[in-house]
């Protein structure tokens, strides 16, 4: 090997790692809770108490592929959201406390 080999791998090896390191703690972990929230998305069922992603809390009344019904409030207000805005399933988060207990 000469010296401009020897150089040249010298640079190339930290770009190597820095790559690495971004994929493990950046990109792996992020498609990992990607991967859950879509998990969830798609088990949801009727009469699961749902959170949006805007904050509005409500029941599944109804569901078809890309759309909700949820019925909010004490007047039973209906609204229809597409299924990428649940941010979270409080029914199925109450089921695994109960379990773990």
């Amino acid at each position: 090997m000469n010296e401009n080999t020897a150089a040249m791998i010298q640079t190339f090896i930290p770009m190597v790692l820095i790559l690495v390191v971004f994929y493990f703690f950046l990109i792996r972990p992020q498609k990992k809770r990607e991967k859950e929230t879509q998990e969830m998305r798609n088990s949801l069922e009727v009469g699961d108490e749902i959170i949006t992603v805007g904050g509005i809390i409500g029941t599944v009344v109804s569901m078809r592929e890309d759309h909700l019904v949820i019925e909010t409030g004490s007047d039973r207000s209906k609204i229809r959201i597409t299924r990428w805005a649940v941010q979270m399933n409080n029914t199925a988060h109450e089921k695994t406390s109960s379990k773990s207990k």
